[in-house]
């Protein structure tokens, strides 16, 4: 097995070499790649001293799996090159999520649609994944009729430069500025660039990419997500409607019994999930699992997890395991 990681000078790069590690992901070279002004540098990993490669020549090289954490214009680009040669490409980015041709997969919710001939796999958005690893069987059990989402979301979704912008406004350095206003004790409601509809881009994603993994465009879904000066996760407040009544007990049995989803909810003991909780972590944390009794079947429900692993490295990696354990890879 050969395995590219694309972008792997990154923040979420660098997590998904660790996630490669820890998962124990089976290969026989791994190529890191990078931008062509990080060829040629040095990364030491797992004990042994990597060269950055340029993307050229990792197509050159045909990988068995690409892994793609190198934004949107590197994906349009170059993930097609690599399919070419015969490459799975699994990608981080949004360039193909909405493509209808291309699958939007969360392993444990949707796997099963993967084939061998699905060489371009489409990693949904950070916020999206963890929303919908509690989702689905509560979908699956009692038919989703609408969503009210808002979310509070780590400044590690922007970026390293976000990350430096509140370490500076911390120490009260002047530096540069990937918010349009300061990110220290605040909370920005502007997540992603605005659209003509008035919704920022990353508040429809949670609509869009909800609606293509659950397999149903007739949820109604709508959102709010906000910057907060945290970096251990994302947190989401999720208000659920229902079409037939439910049990808060048969909830959390369901969500209990979901891979991958770990449920904190002991109000006595103060349990319920936090980004700090969440970090380093792959579930999907959820708690304060309690019913709306403002509207007839209806739930609310707080989901937690970090952005870097669940939200964008670890679901990488895990597609690419569904697909050698399938002998799809």
């Amino acid at each position: 097995m050969k395995v590219a990681v694309v972008g792997a000078t990154g923040m979420v790069g660098r997590v998904m070499l660790d996630v490669l590690k820890e998962h124990q992901f089976p290969y026989s070279e791994l190529l890191l790649v990078a931008s062509e002004r990080s060829a040629g540098k040095q990364i030491d990993y797992n004990g042994k001293t990597y060269t950055i490669m340029g993307l050229d020549s990792a197509v050159a090289a045909r990988p068995d799996v690409a892994l793609f954490s190198a934004g949107g214009e590197t994906s349009l680009a170059w993930a097609p090159q690599f399919a070419a040669v015969g490459t799975t490409v699994i990608d981080n980015s949004s360039a193909w999520r909405m493509e209808p041709h291309i699958k939007l997969i969360v392993p444990e919710i949707n796997g099963a649609l993967l084939t061998q001939e699905d060489k371009i796999i489409a990693n949904p958005n950070c916020s999206t994944i963890q929303l919908v690893m509690a989702l689905a069987p509560l979908h699956k059990a009692f038919t989703i009729k609408r969503l009210v989402i808002s979310t509070y979301q780590s400044i590690t979704g922007t970026g390293v430069k976000a990350v430096q912008q509140l370490e500076n406004e911390a120490k009260g350095i002047e530096g540069e500025k990937v918010y349009p206003h300061p990110i220290h004790k605040n909370a920005l409601p502007h997540c992603d660039v605005f659209l003509d509809n008035d919704y920022t881009k990353e508040e429809m994603k949670l609509v869009n990419e909800t609606h293509k993994i659950l397999g149903d465009s007739s949820l109604g879904i709508t959102a709010t997500a906000v910057r907060i000066p945290v970096v251990g996760g994302h947190s989401e407040s999720v208000n659920i409607t229902f079409s037939s009544p439910f049990e808060v007990s048969k909830v959390r049995t369901l969500l209990s019994n979901t891979p991958g989803v770990t449920v904190l909810d002991d109000l006595q003991n103060n349990s319920y999930p936090t980004p700090l909780q969440s970090e380093g972590k792959d579930a999907v944390f959820v708690g304060r699992i309690r019913r709306d009794h403002s509207q007839e079947n209806s739930l609310n429900l707080w989901i937690v997890a970090d952005n870097l692993r669940k939200g964008a490295a670890t679901n990488t990696i895990q597609i690419a395991s569904y697909l050698r354990a399938k002998g799809l890879l």
